[in-house]
């Protein structure tokens, strides 16, 4: 299905209200709607996609394709890392970044930490805190069957996007900042938050989902993105 101008994207750093996302889940699409740029939100944006660029209180950037950081192995975080703080400092860094991207959910492979680390806040509004969400070490140990098809895109994939199929839900587990043990069932919007994301751990990127299609659709800008990284960039 090719994308109109009313069509909407599903940013990286995931983030739409809900009731934009229920409204919109009908013909399958969760995301950003470009012409309603003043509507904020978050990892889905409603928002137009955001190149935060320098963000104050963080030398973290968001990284684009092919940055050899997408595709490299992740590695689990230490209990050490837990206990001096290293990792919660992180965590709190890349919800800066996420915010300024106007996104939803970020994994640390996008920001060139290659730690099995992710954040999100599916409200995507820094202002509702206690939404947010970080999940050290996750897992997913089951998914639905059933499954649906919405339009995701990337912030590390600016100016393309394309269906994606996802399960409704997906139980998880993994640690929180203070290394406990997590056991949690997602559903919906918040489930396919947490696969996009959950994808870049294993650094599988969201256009390695799409068909092929959709794929031919994006190439041209994979194609610029390339030939602007130069040399070294894993694709």
């Amino acid at each position: 299905m090719r994308l109109t101008s009313a069509a909407m994207t599903v940013l990286c750093a995931l983030a739409l209200p809900r009731h934009f996302a229920t409204a919109f889940s009908r013909s399958n699409s969760i995301a950003a709607v470009r012409h309603f740029s003043s509507v904020p939100t978050g990892l889905f944006s409603v928002k137009e996609e955001v190149d935060p660029g320098v963000v104050e209180g963080t030398d973290l950037r968001v990284l684009k394709y092919p940055d050899p950081s997408l595709r490299a192995e992740n590695s689990e975080c230490t209990e050490e890392e837990l206990k001096d703080g290293s990792i919660s400092k992180i965590a709190k860094e890349m919800f800066l970044v996420m915010y300024a991207a106007e996104g939803v959910g970020l994994a640390a492979p996008q920001v060139g930490i290659n730690k099995k680390l992710m954040v999100y806040n599916e409200s995507g509004d820094k202002k509702k805190w206690l939404d947010e969400i970080v999940m050290v070490n996750p897992e997913i140990v089951e998914f639905s069957e059933a499954r649906d098809v919405e339009i995701e895109g990337c912030l590390s994939f600016p100016n393309m996007n394309g269906k994606v199929e996802r399960s409704k839900w997906i139980k998880v587990e993994a640690q929180n900042l203070k290394g406990k043990k997590i056991k949690k069932k997602f559903k919906g919007w918040e489930a396919r938050i947490f696969q996009h994301e959950y994808d870049h751990l294993d650094g599988v990127v969201y256009i390695d989902r799409l068909e092929e299609e959709d794929r031919s659709e994006v190439q041209p800008v994979l194609d610029e993105l390339v030939e602007e990284f130069g040399e070294g960039g894993e694709l």
